[in-house]
């Protein structure tokens, strides 16, 4: 028995009161067999009665009982997802909360290391992962992004916003780096199993083809870990999420310790990750979301923390490359 089934042995008592409210919250509709571009199919998008069901019609009946939908994230992106005052904030837990609400459930976040969340995932400590993660064929498939071999089962993603990777230095840019190809010879730093590690690599390769040094790829276990050692001077650059790099070059030492360059690149959806047998979950979050998009609170929070550029219109699954 997993520590996750455990505990929701624990919490069903106390839920099974509240099971027949949350039956009633929300109203949207999603089929337990959408396939990448998110179809709905007649038959699962009402009750055999012809009734719509509701995003909480949806969940599975253990996540029903429990009450409580159980998030692996990595809690040191700002904006995405940190800690502030003891709390989890940012984008993620705010769009969580707002899920919750429409699901009937509560969410709640355990810190991990981001290249250990698909792990457990799979290992059932988790319900979904929601932290930043790119959605990409290689993580929908479980195959390496270098060698393409099936390291996994793979995941399914429910895409909710849209971002893609930046390159920054610190503040003056001594270097004069003006993108990715300035980089030949010179030292990044990044977050470990990320897309922007995925780009240092192949920005690395480039480099060797044209007869040039590679570039020295230095891969931490945290964002704020990279950042670090880039203001102390370890790395000629940094590469991250758009949204947080300009996050880092807004709020570091007061808008002092980082610049931004260029434009980002790789522009993709960020995915709630979801097993693949977990179709009724995958469906009910796609449902949910589609809700807040539809009512204004998706909106409401895409303004709270300023990042009008990565907002989505259309909630798809699997909707990565």
């Amino acid at each position: 028995m997993t520590a996750r089934s455990t505990r929701r042995r624990l919490l069903a008592a106390g839920a099974v009161f509240a099971s027949g409210a949350l039956l009633l919250v929300g109203c949207g509709d999603q089929t337990d067999d959408a396939g990448d571009d998110g179809k709905e199919t007649e038959s699962s998008s009402s009750s055999s009665s012809g009734t719509a069901k509701s995003p909480a019609d949806l969940l599975p009946q253990k996540i029903k009982n429990a009450g409580v939908i159980e998030v692996g994230s990595d809690i040191a992106y700002p904006p995405v997802e940190f800690k502030q005052g003891g709390k989890v904030v940012g984008i993620d837990p705010d769009l969580a909360a707002a899920l919750g609400e429409e699901l009937g459930v509560k969410f709640e976040f355990t810190n991990g290391k981001f290249d250990s969340l698909l792990t457990g995932l799979r290992a059932e400590r988790f319900d979904i992962v929601m932290s930043a993660m790119s959605d990409t064929k290689n993580r929908q498939d479980g195959t390496d992004p270098e060698t393409g071999k099936k390291v996994s089962d793979g995941v399914d993603f429910v895409d909710y916003f849209t971002a893609g990777v930046s390159l920054y230095t610190v503040k003056g840019n001594p270097d004069g780096i003006k993108g990715w190809d300035d980089l030949c010879g010179k030292k990044i730093v990044v977050q470990r199993q990320t897309v922007s590690h995925d780009q240092a690599k192949a920005k690395s390769k480039e480099c060797e083809d044209k007869g040039k040094k590679k570039i020295s790829i230095e891969a931490h276990s945290t964002d704020i870990d990279a950042q670090t050692r880039l203001r102390g001077g370890g790395a000629d650059a940094g590469s991250s999420d758009y949204p947080v790099a300009a996050y880092a070059v807004q709020k570091s030492g007061g808008g002092n310790h980082f610049e931004l360059i260029g434009e980002q690149e790789l522009a993709g959806p960020y995915g709630i990750a979801v097993s693949k047998d977990d179709t009724e979950l995958r469906d009910a979050l796609k449902a949910a979301l589609e809700e807040l998009i539809k009512n204004g609170e998706y909106q409401k929070i895409i303004d709270k923390w300023e990042v009008p550029e990565g907002a989505v219109s259309e909630v798809k699954i699997n909707g990565g490359s």
